[in-house]
């Protein structure tokens, strides 16, 4: 046999490896096991003892229906809706549609100091607020179904954690969007395995910021939001400042908790990977290189071989390596409720978010950090534009 021949066969089985390594990781990153789901409504529960601090900045759009949405949950909720300086009545909406049995406190957004991200500015403001004891860090984007907040505390209490995180589910409507958005989510359990996270060590910290519940005593106890002030994925930051302070945490799946914002299409969905992909890199030139290089293995080249190159047992290794790679895709699909002959995709869906991971790269090499809601950062988080 040529050694050319073995050199297919060897690239072949290296991205089969891949595969198989993520089926056969004791963590099982690619199963859905990790979920938290509502069975009742509990409209009647007590909460007063929970208060929702919500980061709001020009939701307009979406902000009258996640207040609604959180009077569903029970009574005696406290809400405080930190306006971020919105240009579109976001505080004006919330406060006409603010349900009998809670208590809505907006407050006005301040000036951005330097070194803070806007996000972590608004609930910084917020957090010196809290009186109760326990808080709900919601986005401004994020609607509960009835009982939401009623199985989260259950679950705080069961689980014996201080901070409990829900991953939203994202909008998977058309055709980007449900090829796509189902494979955020599962890179998103890869990079960060749900299952280690849940566990007692520090090394991985996962969050959904989305919808977290914790306590106030927890982030007073980390010096508030100021801990993460310039932190762009702020989320698994700040699960990570809990960790190091001794706290249990915990992050699950659930249908329970949508995202009202809306993805039309490929270049929506690029803008929002590509404005933190290579943070989660650690704006490492090296991590970016083997990044690419794992995917062009386990993604690109499979079935490059199995169309091009003709070398058998190459193409039966490639082969394998496609059914690895479905069968750890498919369960993410069916929780969605995606169609699985989508699962056939992820060679190109790999390549797609390879190409936005060297957006996010190209852009921080530039200058400019991150861009969000007309904000835009600077490498050393410096606002450049608002």
């Amino acid at each position: 046999m040529p050694w050319v021949d073995f050199i297919w066969i060897y690239l072949a089985a290296a991205g089969a490896a891949i595969w198989l390594g993520i089926l056969l990781a004791p963590w099982q990153s690619w199963r859905t096991r990790e979920r938290l789901e509502v069975t009742r409504a509990h409209e009647d529960r007590d909460l007063s003892n929970v208060t929702v601090l919500i980061p709001a900045r020009n939701e307009a759009d979406v902000i009258g229906d996640v207040i609604t949405a959180l009077g569903r949950q029970g009574r005696g909720l406290s809400i405080i809706l930190v306006d971020d300086r919105s240009e579109d009545g976001t505080a004006e909406i919330a406060r006409c549609d603010v349900p009998e049995n809670c208590d809505l406190e907006i407050v006005s957004g301040t000036e951005l100091p330097p070194g803070w991200v806007g996000k972590m500015w608004a609930l910084e403001q917020g957090r010196e607020r809290l009186t109760r004891p326990l808080v709900l860090l919601l986005d401004g984007d994020i609607s509960l179904v009835p009982g939401t907040l009623s199985a989260l505390l259950d679950a705080k209490r069961e689980k014996g954690v201080v901070f409990l995180s829900l991953l939203a589910a994202l909008d998977m409507r058309g055709f980007w969007q449900a090829l796509l958005m189902p494979a955020f989510v599962y890179f998103f359990k890869l990079l960060y395995p749900f299952y280690l996270s849940n566990g007692g060590g520090r090394l991985i910290a996962a969050a959904a910021g989305g919808c977290i519940l914790t306590e106030r005593d927890t982030l007073e106890g980390i010096g508030g939001f100021a801990s993460i002030k310039g932190a762009i994925i702020d989320d698994c930051s700040l699960a990570r400042a809990v960790k190091r302070q001794g706290g249990r945490t915990w992050i699950g799946l659930t249908h329970a908790v949508t995202s009202l914002r809306p993805y039309d299409g490929l270049g929506a969905i690029w803008f929002m990977v590509a404005r933190s992909a290579f943070t989660q890199l650690r704006h490492s030139l090296l991590l970016l290189l083997l990044c690419t290089l794992v995917f062009a293995l386990a993604c690109a080249l499979p079935s490059v071989i199995l169309v091009a190159i003709p070398v058998l047992g190459a193409k039966l290794i490639a082969i394998a390596a496609l059914l690895f790679m479905v069968v750890s895709y498919l369960p993410t699909l069916r929780y969605y409720s995606i169609h699985p002959l989508l699962a056939l995709t992820m060679p190109f869906i790999g390549m797609l978010y390879l190409a936005m991971t060297w957006k996010s790269a190209y852009d921080y090499w530039r200058g400019r950090r991150s861009l969000w809601k007309g904000r835009v950062y600077s490498r050393n988080l410096k606002k450049v534009k608002s």
